[in-house]
């Protein structure tokens, strides 16, 4: 404790631990102790924001004072400072993916079981609005009985130039936005998958997946398609979910879109349109007065509800959001749609 409020270091301070770090520092419920980084420039970083920078982790690790650590490295050292840090103490925040392998994970849940230590993986886009707006619609029916849910991220500069292009230190977009898209699919729909397909795409990377597709059934029936892609010079929408009752989609961050409800299926014998050098009654647009469109639901959101629980579960005040074993089911589900590519297969899952 710091001036009796629950202290936290961050460990790795590139551009999302500068951000954490900036975060926390605006944080009424804790104090920001310091930062760790081997890169000499984060020390001119720390400097002049007043923050104290601790020459290794394992500074952080001896100070008393620490609560807990956010570790914001590189991804293939997360188990080995998570355990150590544990083992030292603190609690834990850990950026995901919170270890590229579930075997990895399995090993932090049994320390921190083994220490009573709190170990939170930050799966933060539960926050984001546009899941949320999303998930609002799904848990309300407001497009009726869901039987399709599309989610995808799309962009155009190729993978990044840092470490995410390296396989030894875990990168790639499974493992970088993958986490984060498959654990919004979970938690929304409350059901067990049962079959996976996926392909990874190379093609600005060839070392690690520069994007993917994956397909999910889940046991109802229902279907999802996670997209990520590198290399996509005109964007499909961020989200779109299909149900009995109507279509919603948001095209991108700003939360834009709507829902296409529908009021009749009366005219399902439409006439029949012109189609290419054919005619469909199938693919006929419908008539105006058959459909309505509603605005997208608003939605609140408290964005450092994340910080909020860890320092009340670390009290004993509150359950934990985001759990490990919520972590390692989508750590589960990734290796099953690496899986998948690598034998260009079917993957029966959670059966």
């Amino acid at each position: 404790m710091i001036d009796n409020k629950h202290a936290i270091a961050v460990i790795g301070c590139g551009g999302m631990g500068g951000r954490h770090a900036e975060a926390l520092d605006e944080f009424d419920r804790v104090t920001l102790a310091g930062i760790a980084d081997p890169d000499p420039a984060r020390r001119k970083f720390a400097g002049e924001r007043g923050f104290k920078f601790y020459e290794s982790a394992g500074d952080i690790f001896a100070d008393r004072d620490v609560d807990s650590v956010l570790i914001a490295t590189p991804n293939h050292i997360h188990m080995e400072l998570a355990i150590a840090a544990m083992r030292a103490g603190k609690h834990v925040i850990c950026e995901k993916p919170v270890t590229p392998t579930s075997a990895e994970l399995e090993k932090i849940i049994a320390v921190s079981k083994e220490t009573g230590k709190v170990f939170y993986p930050r799966q933060n886009r539960r926050w984001d609005k546009d899941y949320l707006i999303i998930k609002r619609i799904y848990d309300q029916g407001l497009v009726g009985k869901v039987f399709n849910i599309e989610s995808r991220v799309l962009g155009s500069r190729g993978i990044p130039g840092d470490w995410r292009g390296r396989k030894e230190f875990g990168g790639g977009m499974m493992l970088d936005w993958g986490v984060h898209l498959l654990d919004r699919l979970l938690i929304m729909v409350p059901e067990k998958v049962t079959r996976v397909f996926c392909a990874l795409t190379n093609v600005t990377n060839k070392e690690v997946d520069d994007g993917f597709k994956l397909h999910m059934t889940y046991e109802s029936g229902l279907t999802a398609v996670v997209e990520v892609g590198t290399c996509h010079f005109i964007k499909l929408p961020l989200w779109l979910i299909a149900g009995e009752q109507g279509t919603a989609s948001i095209k991108d961050w700003s939360n834009e879109g709507s829902i296409f409800r529908l009021v009749s299926w009366e005219d399902r014998d439409a006439l029949p349109i012109d189609a290419g050098e054919g005619l469909t009654k199938t693919m006929a647009p419908r008539f105006e007065n058959s459909v309505e469109e509603v605005p997208l639901p608003d939605v609140e959101y408290d964005k450092l509800e994340l910080y909020r629980n860890f320092v009340d579960v670390t009290e004993g005040k509150a359950a934990q959001i985001v759990t490990p074993e919520q972590a390692l089911r989508v750590l589960r589900l990734m290796e099953a749609a690496f899986l998948s590519a690598e034998t260009h297969s079917v993957i029966e899952f959670e059966k």
